[in-house]
């Protein structure tokens, strides 16, 4: 069995055996697949307690959870783990049962091919990024603080570099250019396409919601979906459940068994880290 889920920044608690039973029934052949902004990897440097305890707990389960990387990830350390090879890809084993599937692979999962593709441009970062380490020779801007505080009592929605936002939100073009040829080894024809952001004509068809504008890795998604054939593409990023076209699904705290478009467990929104 493979399950998919959309963007779970930390939160686990979809996986619960109370609110995913069905897990009873599976094993570490069967996988969770979720969309980005997996937000299990976050802390600075290095896990904290928290964080530890939340992995652990995942490669305990009966299941394999799998996960591309969202915007909300904490690239350094993602970037920093050793690359193994995995069902024909490349990933970063994160857990024996908790597997990072890394920018522009082709995965065989249960005889079906997965095309993945992470990454997305930050929606939450309007009022700008801070860095703590702009001024001469590396030192922390003596007005960091300062900075901060001023955008905390405006309620801003900024992040800070190396902290809670990463340049490495957007893929390398290494990463794309990899991505194209991995996808002409299997003839440009994948059964299903994951990614956390959505391809640029799917942001239109939803409207834009004026937040979300093209970008590199929008533009390059379209790339690959006018140039693929596939069945069904899976996304997250917008923390909405809906069905955006015949094949393309936008996915946030729902639950699907592929195949298969009818959720099988629904949770309340979950709020954003």
């Amino acid at each position: 069995m493979i399950y998919i889920t959309g963007d779970t920044h930390s939160d686990f608690s979809r996986f619960t055996e109370e609110n995913f039973p069905i897990q009873s029934k599976m094993t570490k052949d069967d996988y969770i697949i979720i969309f980005g902004d997996f937000g299990g990897v976050w802390t600075f440097e290095e896990e904290s307690s928290r964080e530890k305890e939340a992995l652990d707990w995942l490669n305990n389960k009966n299941f394999t959870t799998l996960f591309v990387d969202g915007n909300h990830e904490n690239h350094d350390r993602l970037d920093a783990m050793p690359v193994s090879e995995w069902n024909g890809g490349k990933v970063h084993f994160v857990r024996p049962n908790v597997i990072h599937l890394m920018r522009g692979q082709v995965f065989t999962l249960q005889g079906q091919t997965y095309f993945t593709f992470g990454g997305a441009s930050s929606h939450d970062i309007q009022d700008g990024i801070l860095d703590p380490e702009t001024y001469a020779f590396g030192t922390q801007d003596p007005a960091f603080k300062t900075k901060r505080k001023c955008l905390d009592s405006l309620g801003a929605m900024y992040r800070i570099k190396g902290v809670s936002w990463w340049e490495r939100e957007l893929p390398s073009e290494q990463e794309m250019v990899e991505g194209l040829e991995n996808l002409k080894k299997c003839e440009n024809k994948v059964d299903y396409i994951i990614s956390h952001s959505p391809c640029t004509s799917d942001m239109f068809l939803m409207g834009g919601r004026g937040l979300y504008q093209p970008d590199i890795i929008s533009n390059y998604l379209e790339e690959v979906r006018v140039t693929t054939e596939y069945k069904k593409w899976y996304f997250g990023h917008m923390h909405l459940n809906k069905q955006v076209s015949m094949q393309d699904i936008c996915l946030y705290e729902q639950i699907l068994l592929v195949p298969g478009k009818d959720y099988i467990y629904q949770f309340p929104e979950m709020e954003d880290r």
